[in-house]
């Protein structure tokens, strides 16, 4: 009696060990899988976080590429014209009615015309150039009269010139019926006018002058 006692004693006590045994091998089970789900949803966070970064970098590097190509697109003249002096005047195009003119002598850029939001207009030692809101630029010769005054100018306008101050004077052109289509104001800074196919230029010491 006491030696089968014992033995089912043994068999209980292995009984017991296995089954902790198979819990245990659960339980390791259960934090391995919850390990990799874990690891699996860091990389997955991972491998997001590198798609937004490398959007945001696309973005960037599209930026980039644009201003690149407007200082391109501002950087080269999309035209050359030769003045009536014999110097060339490189026209850039900026934006919309936005035109840059340098003119350039034997390499030597002498004067820069822009417009901004208006014509522009320059007078260069009696050669007379307008630079419009569509990018054309005409040039000539001489033609100058010295405010203040009123006179007469191509195209049938007249144009009443008045000295507002040091470098500064004011033009009021008038049409055939007497009224004031126009005024442009030289202040320290030459002004220039297309007033419907006569160009016309006032400098900033009061001189003006025209041509059609």
């Amino acid at each position: 009696m006491t030696t089968r006692r014992a033995r089912r004693t043994v068999r209980s006590a292995a009984l017991v060990a296995v089954a902790a045994a198979a819990v245990l091998s659960l339980t390791a089970c259960q934090s391995g899988g919850n390990g990799a789900a874990a690891g699996s949803e860091k990389a997955r966070a991972g491998v997001g976080a590198r798609t937004v970064t490398s959007a945001a970098y696309r973005t960037t590097a599209e930026t980039a590429e644009t201003a690149k190509s407007a200082q391109a697109k501002a950087g080269y003249p999309v035209r050359t014209q030769t003045l009536v002096d014999g110097s060339k005047a490189e026209i850039y195009e900026l934006g919309d009615q936005h035109y840059r003119v340098k003119i350039v002598s034997r390499g030597s850029v002498l004067a820069t015309l822009e417009t901004k939001g208006a014509d522009a207009g320059l007078d260069a030692n009696d050669m007379f150039v307008v630079l419009t809101l569509g990018g054309e630029v005409h040039s000539w010769m001489g033609g100058g009269h010295t405010g203040p005054g009123t006179f007469k100018l191509a195209g049938g306008w007249t144009a009443k010139v008045t000295k507002t101050g040091e470098l500064r004077y004011r033009a009021q052109i008038i049409g055939h019926d007497g009224s004031v289509d126009a005024t442009i104001e030289a202040n320290q800074h030459d002004v220039g006018l297309d007033a419907n196919g006569v160009y016309i230029v006032l400098s900033a010491g009061g001189v003006i002058s025209s041509h059609a």
